[in-house]
């Protein structure tokens, strides 16, 4: 399942970056090789359409990288790091253990003075 959504996710990372780079800014970016002719989008011009796509391939975006994430986290129970401080775990040798005693309250001390 993650092996698809992760198809999906590199498909509208794609088609985003495509979006965001036609719309119309202060430096004309990609819209240039989208033609001069604007009545293809309508009468205001891409502007309108292009950004109700982007914030629609954004909210797929958002929503896909959360499914990957939940999915991906019921198949994996155990992650890189759990597996990497496994391997690498080190065990005090027997000769460099020493045997330290929890240290104990004092004793109460016992008043001398008679009345």
């Amino acid at each position: 399942m993650t092996s698809i959504l992760l198809m999906v996710q590199i498909g509208l990372v794609v088609l985003l970056t495509i979006a965001v780079l036609l719309q119309k800014s202060s430096s004309i970016g990609l819209g240039a090789y989208s033609g001069s002719n604007e009545s293809v989008f309508g009468a205001k011009g891409p502007g309108s359409f292009l950004t109700k796509v982007t914030f629609f391939l954004g909210f797929l975006f958002v929503a896909n990288t959360v499914a990957m994430g939940y999915f991906y986290g019921k198949e994996n129970k155990s992650s890189v790091v759990d597996s990497i401080v496994e391997k690498t775990a080190v065990v005090a040798p027997a000769a460099l253990a020493v045997d330290v005693a929890a240290p104990t309250a004092p004793a109460a001390v016992e008043s001398n003075t008679t009345k």
